[in-house]
């Protein structure tokens, strides 16, 4: 639900196509921290879910994520999980369900949803749409209409993120 009221337009969308089990995605936090720092509230990250083939637990890491959204902890979930990338190659879906036990979540219903596949669809979708547009690797940033794939270089991407955002941020609401 939005409040789309005169007084207070709808913020940009970042969407943020990303996996759990990625080294590049790791390397991205420091971007999207600073972004939420820079733009609070005025600017939406939204995390989509682009799991690859190659790594094993990405799937499932996508729909722990899902599940830590549900339980009001999405972003520190899926950082907490990104700031530890060998842990997940090394322990799978226990290590899923550990980090959520570190942040105070629901363990079981962690354990539950990664059993009864509750989130599938989400992933599924996400993955359906990115394809679409044509990402092929992660992370890959959509704002404003255009993507930035980050998968070979962050180099430079904050800054181009930015410069939409600020332009988006400018322009007159609709």
């Amino acid at each position: 639900m939005s409040d789309s009221s005169p007084a207070r337009p709808a913020a940009p969308v970042l969407d943020v196509w990303c996996e759990l089990q990625g080294p590049d995605c790791r390397s991205a936090l420091d971007d999207l921290r600073a972004l939420r720092a820079r733009y609070g509230d005025r600017l939406e990250l939204r995390l989509r879910h682009f799991p690859l083939e190659k790594h094993k637990h990405a799937f499932a890491g996508a729909q722990a994520a899902e599940e830590a959204v549900e339980q009001g902890q999405g972003w520190p979930y899926v950082e907490a999980v990104l700031g530890r990338v060998e842990e997940l190659d090394r322990k799978g879906e226990p290590f899923l369900v550990e980090v959520a036990g570190e942040l105070g979540l629901d363990t079981e219903e962690f354990d539950t949803a990664l059993v009864d596949g509750r989130h599938i669809l989400i992933v599924d979708a996400d993955q359906a749409e990115g394809k679409a547009i044509g990402v092929t690797g992660t992370p890959t940033y959509v704002i404003g209409g255009e993507r930035l794939d980050g998968g070979k270089s962050q180099e430079g991407l904050r800054e181009r993120i930015e410069e939409i955002a600020d332009r988006l941020l400018a322009e007159p609401s609709a």
